[in-house]
């Protein structure tokens, strides 16, 4: 797939892998709802530094001005509007924040899953070899039945593992 050779100690297949993943997470992105993209880029923009600095002169210069330390007329000397501005905001933003984590929680929730069925096949696959190797060494009359190897040769059940887990969770 890459047309060039991986870094050192960096497979091929591995090299791949992450162009694939890189490939297809862009397409997410470009495939994603105008609403979801327009969120990201606001939730982008108001975690800057830019957007605090934005703030910190806009809201400063609204407070230095409506305490009369400046040559303009006080317009809002209660601070009523600044703070009506500044609880609408903070509404869309949390929203704006809301959408994005939403969006995040669902892209970690699948790659989650992608983990646990790798995990799942390699655990599957890894079961098969040890039985292949079991029968090896008998048929070459090297000793190799032991509990541990007896319980490698068995595929683990998630269903029973997770009820165990919760079973085991504390909980508050």
């Amino acid at each position: 797939m890459t047309d060039h050779h991986p870094p050192p100690g960096m497979t091929e297949t591995l090299a791949e892998n992450i162009e694939r993943l890189t490939k297809r997470r862009r397409r997410e992105i470009a495939e994603a709802p105008i609403t979801d993209r327009v969120a990201d880029r606001i939730t982008g923009f108001t975690g800057s530094m830019t957007f605090v600095l934005i703030h910190l002169v806009l809201f400063g210069g609204w407070i230095v001005a409506n305490l009369g330390w400046t040559p303009l007329p006080p317009w809002d000397p209660s601070f009523v509007v600044l703070a009506m501005i500044a609880s609408v905001e903070a509404i869309f933003l949390s929203t704006f924040v809301l959408i994005s984590q939403n969006r995040m929680a669902a892209a970690a929730d699948r790659r989650a899953d992608l983990d646990l069925q790798i995990s799942l096949l390699t655990e599957h696959e890894l079961s098969k070899l040890a039985v292949v190797v079991a029968a090896m060494a008998e048929k070459l009359g090297v000793h190799a039945d032991t509990p541990d190897l007896r319980e490698i040769e068995e595929n683990v059940n998630p269903e029973v593992v997770l009820d165990a887990i919760e079973a085991n969770e504390i909980k508050p």
